[in-house]
């Protein structure tokens, strides 16, 4: 029986779901046009997936890579560096601690991650954006971590905090964006141990979905869980899940006390942990899919049994971040097939584990939204979707490996996610779906742009793109004859003319505010 997390039942209304069962609208075309004009966000609901994943590695190989995974763990063992108390928790749960060296005695790990919930749900500040990860749920998330970003105009230069309160608003305003993310690019106008307050900030007041908190020191973890709990209360924080946080392990085989403190943070609190080794096939793994996903596994149940330790049932997710590299120059590639197949390989470990997983996203190491660009990222997304990941990281705005995050590219991508929508929904085997009345009013020899079932479905019945431009040369070069790049450039500057904030109760937003000018008060700033 799938595990669900605290707050079973409470399932996201369906009232958040602007959008029909095949992702597209209702309620009218007039209804329409006043929500685009509005402003306000059109949201399509988290994917529930109606396509079985896509399963490539038999059981026995499953199997093989399990038992790897446990020789690694019991013979190699996993470093637990600067964490005096991690050491401990793991030695009176009955594991050999040498030093910082943990070694796990077979099945150990994998007995604790037995108390993870197979499912949970993330609490929005809006109920209605509040989604499942897990089971057979996808839920999409934009870029995470950049320095840098780029636009047409601009070009690449360095991230403000104006350019991550962009990216949540176009996160909020995009339909098939689920999630407002975490780091969606980095402030560094702001001093490095205060921006996070107003990253938090940022996410609690111009938009009002899903979000993740700040990782970069137990402090910085407990402000967000602060802030949350002025936003959500206190009891409703610690009994529900309404942040879900990045805790990378510094492969190979090591968690470093950053990370260990995050993770503790987060999880004694009840907030949920995506535990993701972090991996560059050849520099941090070995080069082989297999030898990845051994890596993977253990270092992956490692991290995840300690939340276990940490607090038992605290929600966490499998995370697999694997990418090849260039064997000439050592920088990453993506889009190519090898991580694609361990990442088809581990959503079948982390079901096997009975946990949800993340990875995937759409990934690329152009340096601008171009034809490699679009190619690399399709060639991390598919797999993604196929695969069955629950949580993606990335979906929206990655470019040149991480470094950047891309205005245009995010509404490229942006679009691509809501194709990827559509797709999961599968088959509709409806009476409108069958379509017979379709055929048995045009019959033999006659076409159906006119008949009733097509004058009934014209404005539903396939995915229409924002970028793409299917015009004739004639009127695209009236148009301005614009490429994609060109037109997403002018759709990412007017949703940011038409954003309009969610509500937030003033009393609430001047007490973030009071609680961001404390915090700030009580310490230097520090740019390093």
């Amino acid at each position: 029986m799938a595990r669900l997390a605290s707050g079973e039942g409470i399932m996201p209304s369906d009232g958040g779901r602007a959008r029909g069962r095949r992702g597209r609208g209702g309620g009218g075309a007039e209804a329409r046009r006043a929500l685009r004009g509005s402003g306000t966000a059109g949201k399509n609901r988290f994917i529930e997936r109606q396509i079985p994943p896509y399963e490539i590695l038999s059981e026995e190989g499953l199997a093989l890579v399990e038992e790897n995974a446990e020789t690694v763990l019991e013979e190699i063992g996993i470093e637990f560096r600067d964490d005096a108390e991690a050491l401990a928790m793991w030695k009176d749960a009955g594991a050999d601690v040498e030093g910082e060296r943990v070694r796990f005695p077979r099945g150990l790990c994998r007995k604790l991650c037995e108390t993870i919930p197979s499912s949970f749900i993330q609490h929005a500040r809006n109920p209605e954006r509040s989604v499942v990860i897990g089971g057979n749920n996808t839920v999409f998330a934009p870029v995470y971590g950049p320095p840098f970003v780029r636009d047409l105009e601009g070009g690449r230069r360095y991230a403000t905090i104006e350019d991550f309160q962009n990216f949540v608003k176009l996160a909020y305003m995009a339909p098939a964006l689920h999630h407002s993310g975490g780091t969606v690019c980095e402030p560094v106008d702001i001093p490095v141990n205060k921006r996070h307050l107003d990253m938090v900030y940022a996410h609690l007041r111009y938009s009002d979905l899903p979000f993740m908190g700040s990782v970069t020191a137990p402090e910085r973890a407990e402000d967000s869980v602060a802030m949350a709990k002025l936003v959500f209360g206190a009891d409703f924080v610690e009994n529900n899940t309404v942040m879900i946080n990045l805790i990378n392990a510094n492969s190979p085989m090591t968690f470093d006390d950053t990370m260990l403190g995050a993770l503790k943070v987060y999880a004694r609190h009840n907030q949920a942990c995506i535990v993701t080794p972090f991996i560059l096939s050849g520099a941090m793994a070995p080069v082989t899919p297999v030898g990845v996903m051994t890596q993977t596994l253990a270092e992956a149940m490692a991290g995840l049994a300690f939340s276990q330790l940490v607090r038992p049932g605290a929600p966490a997710v499998l995370g697999s971040f694997a990418s090849s590299i260039s064997m000439q120059s050592g920088a990453p590639t993506f889009g190519t097939p090898e991580p694609a197949l361990v990442l088809y390989g581990m959503a079948a470990l982390a079901r096997r584990l009975g946990v949800p997983f993340r990875s995937g996203g759409s990934l690329c190491g152009s340096k601008v939204p171009d034809a490699q660009a679009a190619h690399e990222s399709s060639q991390t997304l598919l797999p993604t979707v196929l695969g069955g990941v629950n949580f993606v990281l990335h979906s929206a705005g990655w470019l040149e490996g991480g470094l950047v995050s891309s205005y245009e590219k995010f509404v490229i991508d942006a679009d691509q996610l809501g194709m990827m929508q559509t797709f999961a929904q599968g088959y509709d085997l409806s009476e409108n779906g069958q379509a017979m009345d379709a055929l048995r009013e045009v019959g033999p020899g006659s076409h159906f742009l006119g008949c009733a079932h097509t004058q009934a479905n014209f404005e539903t019945a396939f995915y229409r793109s924002s970028i793409a431009d299917n015009n004739s040369f004639e009127q695209w070069e009236a148009e301005g004859a614009q490429d994609a790049y060109q037109r997403a450039n002018g759709i990412y500057k007017k949703m940011l003319a038409d954003y309009q904030a969610p509500a937030l109760d003033p009393a609430l937003d001047e007490a973030l505010q009071a609680f961001i000018r404390e915090r700030k008060d009580s310490m230097p700033d520090a740019f390093s």
